[in-house]
């Protein structure tokens, strides 16, 4: 048995898979998944029921198990802050979130760098994030 609070095999494996430079995307449950992801990603769909489980829960168990280079987040074209970027600065206290546009985010999410895709179930608008894997330090 796992010792880590991650225990999806789907997310464990392409996690596993993925290295230096590869992106997460955690969507919120109005993201188009099917669309504006890499076709090549591993998708997996936690969107049970609305609020359940949210991006917040799945990136605190993601952020546990990788070291995180750049957070990129979905921002509205007027300009406002989402409020559901504080439980992003509260999470990854030491990243700064670069905010990019709708369609912009959906071109990123569609790279060949974006190695898993992640439905939930949130239903904050803008809850969308895309993490850089960064490099993990031994020795």
């Amino acid at each position: 048995m796992l010792k880590t609070r991650l225990l999806h095999p789907e997310i464990l494996a392409a996690l596993g898979g993925a290295g230096h430079g590869a992106q997460v995307l955690i969507a919120d449950g109005n993201y188009p998944l099917a669309t504006h992801s890499n076709p090549a990603a591993r998708r997996v769909f936690l969107n049970l029921e609305p609020g359940k489980l949210t991006v917040i829960d799945v990136l605190d168990a993601i952020r546990e198990s990788i070291s995180v280079e750049a957070v990129h987040v979905m921002g509205p074209d007027d300009g406002t802050e989402p409020i559901i970027y504080a439980d992003f600065r509260e999470l990854l206290p030491d990243n700064e979130l670069v905010r990019v546009g709708r369609f912009a985010f959906y071109e990123m999410a569609r790279s060949p760098d974006c190695a898993l895709a992640i439905a939930t179930g949130e239903q904050r608008t803008y809850g969308n994030i895309l993490i850089t894997i960064g490099v993990v330090h031994r020795g």
